[in-house]
């Protein structure tokens, strides 16, 4: 989990200071998950999904989760690519923030 995290924060050229303050979420908690000192808690990890727009199976897994495996399945073509994947999601991600304008 932490991997997907710090690709996602690198990603948008983030700090862990930048998403603790947009989660708040405390630095120390970060530091602690990266040493292993503590395992980040569902509540933390749905902040910080939110937070990077992505689902919780793709923060801990970095698997994308049914609902887009179940729209892949339905091409009628070749196997989707990562790169389509992430199109997919990002255009679910869009949709999504209109209705809650």
């Amino acid at each position: 989990m932490y991997d997907i995290y710090c690709r996602l924060r690198d990603d948008k050229k983030l700090k862990d200071s930048d998403v603790a303050k947009a989660t708040g979420i405390t630095k120390s908690t970060f530091s602690d998950w990266k040493t292993g000192r503590s395992k980040p808690k569902q509540d933390k990890l749905q902040k910080i999904a939110d937070f990077f727009g992505v689902t919780l199976d793709y923060l801990m897994n970095g698997t994308y989760d049914n609902q887009i495996n179940t729209i892949a399945a339905h091409h009628d073509e070749a196997e989707w690519t990562e790169e389509e994947l992430e199109e997919i999601e990002e255009f679910k991600r869009y949709v999504l923030s209109k209705r809650e304008k």
